[in-house]
């Protein structure tokens, strides 16, 4: 093996790092593997003077604001003739539901109406379209739309163009706007703007959305220029006593809101109809990769149900756990589970069997031992995102 093809092999092994990396090391971030990036978890020592850690960090968005680095989130563009309605051939939801200026959340499925990934649809133009897939997922979305794409349709992996940084919780806008960017954007819309007095960062793309249930926008920079701009919302939120949090945070506040996570709720061998996605899946639609398999599936019923599950003792549910009536029958699996920093009581979501509904007692199997909760309805907090 030559040595620039071992370079090469050895560069694929080590994980992937964000332009912030080094900005969250020298801050004694908590760091791990997110679909082969390095990326904080979360800041025990704190930021500026903080407190730190993910229950902090949690109560901060909740209650004030906090920042996110999520750049290792993927970014791909399909641009041309014939992009938007390519691109709604291959995605569940409906992309005619959308224009210039918005974004829809969307399932990328396979034929057998398997979930390959959720990702983000961003709308520049019917001939301009930006993808935000989940990182572990992006080369294998990149390639299925690139072997798809008609002639004159143009599909590029640009996974390090841009940086994905989020700020969330009920005093984003007030730091917006000492900013000086005093957007007024619906839910899901977004713009591309310049940060006054930072000219020399560019544009940057903000979008009115998160993954926490707050309200928040994410701000797309261009990679290089991502510190920059992390650097002026570290000291923006410092004067509210806003938090930078990590990943561990952005875990718990999603689950509170029972927002789905791939690889949790939804996988190659979990479709949008077993886990209760259908709000996303235009089966309307004349065409999209999956449907015929997806429409079986709702004739013939739901297998499973996403349920969202309260602990009624000290038991903290997690993934993997089995769900058994309190007959003792196993009736599912937990899919995710977490301490819930707002509620202080396990939390989690689960596959269950639809006969069992809101209100429930059922009992989850904690390492041998039976914990008692109750079938709730989702979110589990109250969603602030509008």
């Amino acid at each position: 093996m030559s040595a620039p093809t071992l370079t090469l092999f050895l560069d694929r092994l080590l994980p992937m790092k964000s332009p912030l990396y080094d900005w969250h090391a020298k801050q004694g971030a908590k760091l791990a593997d997110f679909g082969g990036w390095d990326m904080p978890i979360e800041y025990p020592a704190g930021v500026s003077g903080l407190s730190g850690g993910t229950l902090a960090e949690h109560a901060a968005v909740r209650a004030r604001v906090g920042i996110f680095d999520v750049s290792h989130l993927g970014k791909i563009s399909v641009t041309g003739l014939g992009a938007k309605n390519f691109v709604n051939e291959m995605v569940t939801n409906d992309l005619a539901k959308i224009s210039a200026g918005s974004a829809q959340y969307n399932l990328f499925c396979n034929d057998s109406g398997g979930v390959i990934d959720d990702l983000i649809v961003y709308e520049f133009s019917e001939e301009d379209l930006f993808l935000i897939p989940n990182a572990a997922n992006c080369a294998h979305v990149f390639q299925d739309l690139k072997e798809a794409a008609p002639a004159g349709v143009e599909v590029k992996n640009i996974h390090q163009d841009f940086a994905v940084l989020a700020i969330q919780g009920p005093l984003t806008q007030e730091v917006m706007n000492n900013l000086g960017l005093k957007l007024d954007l619906e839910y899901m819309a977004f713009t591309k703007t310049q940060i006054p007095g930072h000219e020399n960062l560019g544009d940057v793309i903000i979008c009115r959305t998160g993954y926490t249930g707050e309200f928040g926008y994410e701000l797309l920079p261009s990679w290089n220029c991502a510190q920059d701009l992390w650097e002026i919302l570290v000291e923006a939120i410092s004067k509210v006593d806003g938090r930078v949090c990590g990943l561990g945070a952005r875990d718990t506040l999603r689950t509170e809101m029972g927002y789905p996570l791939h690889g949790h709720e939804l996988s190659i061998e979990i479709s949008p109809i077993q886990a209760s996605a259908n709000w996303a899946v235009a089966l309307s639609k004349a065409k999209f990769r999956g449907k015929s398999s997806l429409e079986r599936q709702k004739a013939e019923g739901a297998k499973t149900v996403l349920r969202a599950l309260k602990s009624l003792d000290r038991g903290i549910p997690r993934g993997g756990m089995a769900v058994k009536s309190e007959s003792g029958e196993v009736i599912g699996e937990l899919t995710s589970g977490t301490f819930s920093p707002t509620l202080r009581v396990g939390i989690g979501l689960a596959l269950l069997k639809p006969e069992f509904k809101v209100g429930t007692k059922v009992l989850i199997d904690v390492r041998g031992r039976s914990s008692e909760a109750e079938i709730v309805k989702l979110p589990f907090v109250e969603s602030k995102v509008k």
